[in-house]
């Protein structure tokens, strides 16, 4: 993945030739998301530019971007086309064998010089072709048209704004946009969206499990049938997410889902043999000294024989990271920041082993019901729009924080819970399935046999990630932030705001260094909060705080 910046302009619009440097400052608070090469298209008969900071995943000698359409080799109209892609397609090769039929040819071996010919063939139309994670601007030339988009989910980060002058600007992060212009409004770009020339936002991405009226819950299929269904198609969306031509390893926390997919990743590349870069998969894990994550992480790796590597950090340290974390995930949610910290001081020393991408279990629970709350659903119908909600919202949470934590030191991570097959396949499942005496009971059951994990693993009960590595990290941080503000100073500081009033001295401080950072941007944040409607589920984010939780360790 990489970091992208375009600015599209019109009439009204100064010289971009003028502001060439600004524009690279622009793209150059991008850079740690693309540290391996950078470039920048400019137009100054257009008024447009595109700039982009590359990390190399596929085609790592070739795939530069900005990427100019071959005009060379094919119709000369290619040569007006150009592309800034943060992402990855996975079925590229597909499309190049069924759709475009060897109608374009391909400069690189790059799975995004795809949208090219796409874009070329059919505009907005092939979006829905592709399978893949993405934010991408594509520019024409030649009609001054444009087309931004983001993948279904939101997996990957994307952000617009528009100046006093109608210019409009588009990056992976708010920073960019902040450098551009300071006083604009910065809004979220919608995940499963699109914009053209026309500049409206329109959906492409409408599948029948975004509406609860028209879900068909799956009652008529056997269980059997169902696990079945589960394992090959998780299977085949982890081993989609190994393309790569660097190495690579897994998140790996103990927990369930990480654990699967380190599993089935495992299988994999012991089945197609080692890689040019290592005999074994390798997989993390961090947590405070005698963390709960860290026991089964462990467990799992010996039991697998992967080539594991454990980090301790101290509460300190996570403390000290904090305004950093801010800075680079760019919320004051206190549920991610909480989680996002071990993961960004993860990600860091991952990098330093030189790995460059890894896998990750996001988007199990959104999908299957799997927090721990769930249990308190008052009915079936709940239980199904909980879920809905939760997948809809996965780009303001759990995907900004996987993303952005392991981003801010130049690493990829990629999510196969998030596979579109598998979310038309599980969303819609009935509840028993989901949710049977403990979370994601379909998954447990699916790989419970063939020996994927061990037992005391497959069936171990959900522990939030901010809770998993240590519960005295969460203590931490509520103890030392309960004593930067009295009482009454919190009262006071907590009337300030309009746009969700911070209900803690631990979320005032992550705002207020928020709003020192990003100013006038609170509204592209939202709380992560439990469904508190259901009765007896305690708005605390931490697993902990509900009643389910077993309080074992």
């Amino acid at each position: 993945m990489c970091g992208i910046f375009a600015v599209y302009g019109n009439g009204k619009s100064a010289s971009f030739l003028a502001q060439r440097e600004k524009f690279l400052e622009c793209s150059k608070k991008l850079r740690h998301r693309g540290p391996d090469w950078n470039g920048i298209y400019l137009n100054e008969a257009t008024k447009s530019v595109i700039c982009h900071e590359r990390l190399s995943i596929v085609d790592v000698e070739h795939g530069a971007q900005p990427l100019q359409g071959n005009g060379v080799d094919n119709h000369s109209d290619y040569a007006n086309i150009v592309l800034s892609v943060n992402g990855e397609i996975y079925n590229h090769l597909g499309i190049k064998e069924t759709v475009l039929q060897n109608r374009y040819k391909f400069q690189t071996e790059s799975d995004c010089e795809v949208i090219i010919p796409l874009y070329y063939e059919y505009r907005q139309l092939f979006l829905n072709m592709l399978d893949g994670v993405f934010s991408f601007f594509v520019y024409d030339s030649s009609s001054h048209d444009f087309l931004v988009a983001r993948d279904p989910i939101g997996i990957n980060p994307l952000y617009y704004a528009v100046n006093e002058l109608g210019e409009y600007c588009f990056a992976s992060e708010l920073k960019a946009i902040r450098e551009w212009n300071k006083d604009c409004e910065i809004k979220n770009f919608p995940p499963g969206h699109y914009m053209d020339k026309s500049l409206g936002l329109y959906q492409y991405y409408k599948p029948k499990w975004h509406n609860f009226a028209q879900l068909r819950v799956e009652y008529d299929l056997a269980e059997p049938i169902v696990l079945e269904r589960i394992r090959n198609v998780f299977t085949s969306a982890v081993q989609k997410r190994m393309m790569c031509d660097v190495p690579f390893g897994t998140l790996l926390s103990g927990g369930l889902d990480s654990s699967l997919v380190t599993s089935v990743a495992h299988r994999l590349f012991k089945e197609r043999g080692n890689s040019e870069w290592h005999n074994n998969l390798h997989t993390f894990s961090i947590g405070l000294k005698g963390a709960p994550d860290l026991k089964y992480a462990k467990e799992v790796a010996d039991f697998l024989g992967t080539n594991h590597h454990e980090l301790n950090f101290t509460e300190q340290e996570g403390l000290d990271a904090i305004r950093d974390v801010i800075y680079h995930l760019e919320t004051y949610d206190v549920t991610t920041i909480r989680a996002s910290t071990p993961m960004f001081l993860l990600s860091r020393k991952i990098k330093a082993t030189g790995i460059k991408m890894v896998l990750s279990g996001e988007g199990a629970d959104e999908i299957l019901g799997g927090y721990l709350y769930f249990h308190k659903a008052p009915s079936e119908s709940e239980f199904h729009l909980e879920c809905i909600s939760r997948v809809k919202n996965l780009h303001t949470f759990d995907c900004l924080r996987a993303n952005k934590s392991t981003m801010a030191w130049g690493l990829e991570v990629r999510v196969p819970f998030l596979d579109k097959q598998f979310l038309e396949l599980a969303v819609p499942l009935k509840q028993d399935l989901k949710l049977k005496k403990i979370e994601k009971y379909c998954l447990r059951k699916a790989f419970e046999a063939d020996n994927y994990l061990p037992e005391s693993v497959l069936w171990r009960q959900k522990e939030q990630f901010s809770d998993g590595v240590g519960y005295n990290w969460i203590d931490s941080l509520v103890s030392q932030t309960s004593k930067m503000y009295s009482d009454e100073d919190f009262t006071s500081k907590q009337q300030l705001y309009s746009v969700n009033p911070p209900q803690s001295k631990e979320a005032l401080y992550f705002r207020e260094v928020f709003d020192e950072l990003f100013s006038n941007c609170e509204n592209t944040v939202t709380y992560w909060v439990p469904n508190t409607k259901w009765e007896g589920v305690n708005a605390d984010p931490s697993g902990r705080a509900q009643a389910v939780h077993d309080n074992s360790f």
